[in-house]
């Protein structure tokens, strides 16, 4: 008991209980921060939140059932934002459940539990994770797929080849990328032994079945708006692309690399790569795996990245979109690689490096979001006062036509950002050619009234020119100045902004305008 300190006893002697309370703790951090503190949604939030108003069946940004869910989420909060952080949060925790239980399976569930643990300097599943959208649904539904894959191949139970062909049904209503990672997973089966005997059965052929006649929505979705990750061709008939390509993959394996930076420390401290002298270790020991057990886990950390991201570059798309859920068994791969028996140096600065892990990057948004823009009067888009956009906007159109505002467009940003904060949920009419999907047309617009809008960068609100193109008749109103969630450095938030009247429909006597 000397050598070992109390939260590596606790580990050791109840793994169950530091489970759960690593992950409720982050999952509570992850929901207070960004239901306190963002007074906007997150990068492509407001847009999932558009899109999935429509409920329809697919658009540019794929399959519907993430956009479904942060709709639903949304409407059962009655339109706070705090639904679908907490629908967040409940995929990563059902994530971390999923590694957690391949873990007790595989490896042991002490190491299980140092697994989950790497998991939270992984910055995907910590800062990113309020930002939900098919990336974020995808982390828990691969997860659950990789354990049911386990148990079928590694436990040899047929029944769970059904769990499978359930998960991939899901995968495949989330993203396209269900069909490269179902396509892993039957070479994988036909490439190794003892996975290609124990999927001999009619169980695995009816589960097979029925994920190919699933496959047939999705092949009509890409029909319709396209996959996304479709290869240049002409680029590839490049031979001066090669270059580009290696470092565009290079530059992303980069940035996966980033993403780990909180992993690596943890494994820096616990391995003792300091070489400091005279330091204690304490034996963390989990169960004997077999080698197909660990190769298993290492199989599913690798080449599933490795095969997205190389499809991401040739595609032209060297971002981290759709990179998140690949990250599931990181962790997992990384105690594997550690051995059945892993020592645990500098065990007090190691718990303070998790618990730094855990408390600092929440506090470092939470004080950014509150500082940065007052202080340093940097313009974040979580800072911007949605509510009092929406609010505005909304009930200007109201007063003047007696109607509830049902299209909102202009700036993508501001349009969704209205969509998702007004009482109204008003439909979003996208700039085309933008890359966003088309929810609402030029005529809805016309026959129901609209709001336009765009950043103000004049006195008189001039509309930009592609927004001037689409509205040609678009008449220029004072632009609108909405306060800062704190003052400071930061410029008022100017929107310039137009209405469009509802046709053939009775409008009230327009207020005079004023200037804010």
């Amino acid at each position: 008991m000397r050598t070992v300190s109390l939260p590596l006893e606790i580990l050791r002697s109840k793994p169950w209980l530091v489970f759960w309370t690593a992950t409720i703790a982050q999952a509570l951090l992850w929901l207070l921060v960004p239901t306190l503190f963002f007074s906007a949604p997150p990068a492509e939030l407001a847009d999932v939140l558009a899109i999935g108003r429509e409920f329809k069946f697919g658009t540019e940004r794929g399959p519907p059932l993430a956009f479904w869910l942060a709709d639903f989420a949304l409407r059962l909060t009655a339109g706070h934002m705090i639904g679908v952080y907490l629908l967040s949060q409940l995929c990563i925790v059902t994530t971390y459940w999923a590694v957690y239980q391949l873990g007790r399976a595989t490896l042991g569930e002490r190491h299980a539990v140092l697994g989950v643990l790497l998991m939270t300097g992984i910055s995907v599943f910590t800062i990113g994770s309020p930002d939900f959208g098919p990336d974020i649904l995808m982390m828990p539904l691969w997860a659950f797929a990789i354990l049911h894959l386990w148990r079928a191949t590694g436990e040899n139970r047929p029944l769970y080849w059904m769990a499978l062909a359930f998960d991939f049904w899901l995968l495949l209503l989330t993203s396209h990328l269900a069909l490269m990672l179902f396509a892993i997973v039957v070479a994988f089966v036909a490439i190794h032994p003892q996975a290609r005997a124990r999927a001999a059965n009619p169980a695995t052929a009816m589960a097979a079945i029925t994920v190919v006649c699933m496959m047939l929505p999705s092949f009509i979705v890409i029909r319709d708006h396209g996959f996304g990750l479709t290869p240049n061709i002409e680029r590839l008939r490049n031979f001066e692309s090669i270059d580009r390509n290696i470092v565009d993959w290079l530059r992303l394996l980069g940035l996966i690399a980033v993403a780990h930076t909180g992993a690596a420390i943890l494994v820096a401290v616990a391995g003792n790569l300091s070489r400091t002298r005279a330091v204690e270790a304490a034996a963390v020991v989990g169960s004997e795996a077999d080698p197909y057990a660990r190769s298993f886990i290492i199989t599913f950390a690798l080449v599933p990245l490795i095969v997205v991201t190389s499809f991401a570059v040739i595609s032209g798309k060297s971002d981290l979109s759709g990179i998140p859920p690949l990250l599931v068994l990181s962790g997992l791969a990384i105690v594997a690689a550690a051995g059945e028996t892993i020592l645990l140096y500098h065990q007090r600065i190691l718990s303070m490096a998790w618990l730094a892990l855990l408390l600092v990057p929440p506090a470092l948004v939470a004080v950014g979001i509150l500082l940065l823009p007052a202080v340093f009067a940097v313009d974040l888009k979580l800072a911007q006062p949605a509510d009092d956009v929406a609010r505005f906007f909304t009930e200007n159109f109201e007063r003047r036509t007696g109607q509830p505002l049902r299209i909102v467009a202009g700036d993508p940003r501001l349009a969704a950002l209205v969509s998702a904060a007004s009482p109204s949920r008003p439909r979003v009419l996208y700039i085309p050619q933008n890359g966003k999907p088309q929810l609402a047309t030029p005529q809805d617009a016309l026959e129901n009234g609209a709001v336009v809008l765009w950043p103000a960068t004049d006195s008189a609100g001039t509309p930009p020119p592609d927004i001037k193109a689409q509205f040609p008749d678009i008449v220029a109103e004072v632009p609108r100045a909405f306060d800062r969630l704190l003052p400071g450095r930061a410029p008022v938030l100017r929107i310039g902004w137009g209405v469009i009247r509802p046709q053939a429909t009775p409008t009230a006597q327009e207020p005079p305008r004023s200037q804010q």
